[in-house]
């Protein structure tokens, strides 16, 4: 079966995890596999999480040597299927997957023309549930919320007036009434619904809350010495890793909204060395416009208990 694409930072996510033989080490966002090929590799186990079912496929050929286990099921869930500090190793790969925004049928992508859905799973509501019966106020708020959309009462405004008349239940359609609303590109390099975008599928998918719980799960899940690796695409997330292990290093308290807050007086549940986010290299950015936005964090446990959500 052939790779739909290669996983952004594979080398220095591998540096950062330093998986060896024998060791069992949690890729919580499995999609195509890349990852746990490459762990697999290493000699280390895999155990894969990822809630879209069409992963399976990819999942298959890995499991034939023993080492390798998918779990259908969300990572934030994580810890309900680990014990305790049981695994050596877990990374995220945050946001949704080249694979998917390239499936049209998944209504991730307003270059491609398909359902308004944006599940990363099958159950749940759909992007077009949110735009068709939100209040116009809410959906304010979700756009400058979760897309930091400077245009979003505009385009609130236009979705509202139009849905009266019918129903969103396309991706392009919805795209064009929000090119619309602002007056159309005006020689800007992104697409004028690129945050409105982002900020649905985040809402369909809780995908703050379920970094805020992943993190949390992971923290329980790692032995002392484990690795928590991050790979974010967007600052609302990669803000939430900041502030988790800035917190859970002992440092500052905690200034995030999504993030958990400080319990005053735990000893330190993580060691963060790494100070600044690792960026992918040139070569890599050349070849992979995705990569260019993308952002490593790394922790690693200490002996200390887990803080839990507080």
């Amino acid at each position: 079966m052939s790779i739909p694409h290669a996983p952004v930072m594979l080398a220095e996510v591998l540096a950062a995890l330093a998986s060896k033989p024998g060791e069992t080490i949690v890729d919580g966002t499995f999609g195509a596999g890349g990852y746990s090929r490459a762990i697999l590799e290493t000699g280390a186990g895999v155990i894969g999480f990822d809630r879209d079912p069409t992963v399976a496929a990819f999942a298959q050929p890995l499991a034939d040597g023993g080492r390798f286990k998918l779990v259908t099921d969300r990572f934030s869930t994580l810890a309900a299927h680990l014990g305790p500090a049981s695994v050596d190793g877990v990374v995220f790969d945050l946001g949704v997957s080249s694979m998917q925004l390239d499936q049209a049928e998944r209504g991730f992508s307003f270059m491609r023309d398909g359902p308004l859905d944006m599940r990363m799973g099958d159950t749940g509501r759909t992007a077009a549930d949110i735009v068709n019966e939100y209040e116009g106020g809410d959906l304010v708020r979700l756009l400058r919320l979760y897309g930091e959309e400077p245009n979003a009462r505009r385009m609130v405004g236009a979705i509202t007036r139009r849905r009266v008349e019918q129903p969103f239940t396309r991706t392009l359609d919805l795209a064009e009434v929000i090119e619309k609303s602002v007056g159309g590109r005006k020689g800007a390099k992104t697409h004028p619904a690129t945050r409105a975008f982002q900020a649905l599928r985040i809402a369909v998918n809780d995908e703050l809350g379920e970094v805020e719980a992943g993190l949390i799960a992971a923290e329980a899940a790692l032995k002392p010495n484990g690795r928590l690796v991050v790979v974010t695409f967007h600052s609302l997330e990669d803000r939430m890793v900041k502030a988790f292990f800035t917190e859970r290093g002992g440092h500052l308290p905690s200034g995030s909204r999504h993030a958990p807050p400080v319990a005053k007086g735990a000893a330190p549940s993580f060691e963060v060395s790494m100070r600044k986010a690792v960026t992918a290299s040139e070569a890599e950015t050349a070849g992979n416009p995705r990569a260019r936005s993308a952002k490593l964090r790394l922790g690693v446990r200490t002996t200390a208990p887990a803080w839990g959500a507080r």
